[in-house]
């Protein structure tokens, strides 16, 4: 299996369980908004049809954390699949590819993890440093994907826009 291949296989796996995340973090969301009656039904329990009882739980924290750690998954999950289509045309060789590959992975399951744990824990954004534990870990994992997917970005345009015909390692 050629270099390209590799990378391109590893966006793929990692983008499918980085999905998978996403898809979890939505079943957690949805029994926020059946917990809390959003769905129009009653409050403070869920039911799983067919099964004949009530699970009488309450979930922690707000619609906006759920529905961004839901979609945080999703849309990263499928940015690694695009990232795996589109790597071919990057103006990287072989290590450049690599480069890529991994900086994408760290930014998908960075992004992931910290959105997960705002719907989880109480006062856990990770808007800023400090507060308590898990906005810390929030903020400094936020802090990693944001970072390193801007230098990404940066690198890919100015490589693509400097030299467009070329392929070479950075």
């Amino acid at each position: 299996m050629n270099s390209l291949s590799r990378c391109q296989r590893l966006l793929i796996g990692h983008g499918a369980f980085v999905l998978l995340f996403g898809f979890i973090m939505g079943f957690g969301f949805l029994f926020f908004l059946v917990e809390k009656g959003l769905d129009g039904g009653g409050t403070g329990f869920i039911e799983l049809w067919p099964i004949p009882w009530r699970l009488e739980i309450v979930m922690p924290g707000t619609y906006d954390s759920w529905r961004m750690a839901h979609m945080e998954g999703v849309v990263n999950g499928l940015v690694l699949w695009v990232v795996a289509l589109a790597l071919p045309l990057m103006p990287f060789g072989d290590k450049g590819q690599l480069r890529t590959t991994w900086t994408m992975i760290v930014v998908a399951w960075t992004i992931v993890i910290a959105s997960a744990l705002d719907p989880l824990f109480v006062h856990s954004r990770g808007l800023r440093m400090g507060l308590n534990t898990p906005n810390t870990i929030a903020f400094l994992l936020f802090y990693v994907g944001v970072v390193s997917v801007c230098v990404l970005v940066a690198v890919i345009g100015y490589k693509a826009l400097i030299n467009p015909g070329a392929r070479r390692d950075p």
